[in-house]
């Protein structure tokens, strides 16, 4: 592990306390032009997420309908009742998305599987760095303002669905996370940089509460005038 990410991981509850965890639950508030663009406007309802650590699982609920939950892993995403009956199902989910633009609209199942890997990939930031298949190295820092932050760059195991094999993360003076970057191939591969604020500690873990992602020009400089996707995190517990 690169001193860099062992820094990291430290300033966001450290490897031993994470390990000694299984789940997080937490509430969530998400919205942003894509989801418009998507064909699949997203109400400002607060939803329950839930987040398995060690493998890549997650479930939102309410999805659909009251009494309906997504159950998304990277091999089958579905909508479910909440005594357990399949609405819809789809395996090898990945595969709907081929030849798919920022403009194709996504039916809901599309639309569970892009939440359950996002939302998974960001309750497990920085942390799932050091889950075995990962290869992470230091790249250059970025300036923001009077700050530099320095970077991260992943490339993801074929295993673990995300936005992209290669993702950059960077991270403040005080080793926290920032900025995370990102190519979103699920909508025509769009790049994206995502900034994050607000960072609280729940049970020992440090996580932000606000994230905001835009596209990013050729300098990879964010477009503010367009919010992509917004996420508002609140009441997050871990157990």
């Amino acid at each position: 592990m690169n001193a860099l990410l062992s820094a990291v991981l430290d300033a966001h509850g450290g490897l031993d306390r994470w390990n000694a965890l299984t789940m997080v639950r937490a509430t969530i508030v998400s919205g942003g032009d894509l989801f418009t663009i998507k064909g699949m406007p997203q109400d400002p309802t607060p939803r329950e997420m839930t987040v398995w650590l060690h493998e890549e699982h997650a479930s939102v609920l309410p999805f659909g309908a009251p009494d309906q939950r997504s159950d998304f892993r990277p091999d089958r995403v579905a909508v479910e009742k909440l005594d357990g009956h399949v609405v819809a199902e789809r395996d090898a989910p990945r595969d709907s998305f081929t030849g798919h633009e920022l403009s194709t609209p996504w039916d809901p199942l599309d639309r569970a599987y892009f939440n359950g890997y996002a939302l998974w990939t960001y309750l497990t930031t920085p942390f799932l760095l050091a889950m075995p298949g990962f290869d992470v190295t230091e790249i250059a820092p970025w300036r923001e303002g009077d700050e530099l932050w320095r970077g991260l760059r992943a490339t993801f195991p074929p295993g673990i669905a995300s936005h992209s094999t290669h993702q950059d993360f960077y991270f403040g003076f005080d080793h926290l996370l920032r900025r995370h970057d990102y190519h979103v191939d699920v909508a025509g591969g769009f790049a994206a940089a995502q900034y994050v604020h607000d960072i609280v500690e729940a049970d020992g873990i440090r996580l932000p509460t606000r994230r905001r992602a835009y596209r990013s020009d050729a300098d990879n400089r964010p477009i503010l005038e367009q919010t992509m996707v917004s996420i508002d995190v609140s009441d997050a517990r871990f157990t």
